[in-house]
């Protein structure tokens, strides 16, 4: 079993982020992000103190506001026009979700580092870092058969656009059914983020397929992916990259290392997916 190790290429990306944030620093421009939380959540305070501390080792400015949701919307008006601010990230869930779309839509484009809103100028970045990884890699995707299970707002449908605007087919698997095992077993490559623990078991792979685990998921303070933990164990001929690949932190900044499981972000997502 050969492993994709994620925090290999997060530290060589790191390094390159220093290096551009010196370069804009040499330009008089300082780079700041502002996070913008509504919900008193430990698991959530635990995600934005990993992304100042990132900002903070960068040289990036990391500006957090913990707000009301009803005063979102300016904050967010203000955030947009201030030209010392360069990226803007809302933290979900919301206090409120049933308003996230509407609220995602009022961040500025050019300052949507975490592409929620549909004209962000900015790639996604867990689908963009599972693009980089399996370049990293040397994984051709040229003339394979890709299953992607999951299309939820963060990983799953935006990765179905990135492959496409690639030339790429996948076959999406956007809801349960009952022939997972049947279409996993045909693929080459399966990127699974369902938010579905222990989804992918052993028979449901063939020799040689590449899987990249993007779901991970926390059931009272225990961290478990997509893979079945058999299935990681065999060693045989899979290959996996499993729990190294994570959201971003600051300013388009891709990470596959973060630390701490992610909770299910798209809860009003029907089917499945993170």
């Amino acid at each position: 079993m050969k492993l994709l190790n994620g925090s290999e290429l997060a530290g060589y990306i790191k390094a390159r982020h220093v290096h551009q944030v010196r370069v804009l620093k040499g330009s008089k421009i300082q780079p700041k992000l502002a996070i913008v939380q509504t919900k008193d959540d430990p698991v959530i305070d635990t995600y934005v103190r990993l992304k100042r501390r990132y900002g903070e080792d960068i040289g990036v400015e990391v500006e957090q506001h913990n707000i009301e949701q009803p005063d979102v919307p300016g904050l967010l008006k203000n955030l947009g026009n201030d030209d010392l601010v360069h990226g803007i990230i809302v933290q979900l869930p919301l206090a409120d979700p049933s308003l996230t779309e509407e609220t995602v839509k009022l961040i500025h484009p050019e300052k949507d580092v975490d592409a929620l809103g549909k004209h962000s100028k900015f790639t996604p970045a867990t689908p963009q870092a599972i693009m980089w990884l399996l370049s990293g890699y040397n994984i051709d995707l040229m003339g394979k058969k890709i299953v992607l299970i999951g299309r939820g707002k963060l990983v799953g449908a935006p990765l179905e656009r990135l492959l496409e605007s690639s030339g790429f087919e996948p076959d999406v698997i956007a809801e349960p059914t009952d022939d997972l095992k049947q279409r996993a077993l045909q693929a080459d490559i399966i990127i699974t983020a369902a938010g579905s623990p222990g989804l992918i078991k052993s028979d449901m792979l063939k020799p040689g397929a590449v899987v990249v685990d993007a779901g991970v998921i926390s059931e009272r303070c225990v961290q478990s992916g997509e893979l079945d933990a058999k299935t990681t164990a065999l060693g045989s001929d899979w290959r996996f990259r499993r729990r190294s690949i994570r959201r971003s932190v600051s300013v388009a900044v891709f990470r596959c290392d973060r630390r701490r499981a992610l909770r299910r972000m798209d809860r009003g997502h029907s089917g499945y997916g993170l």
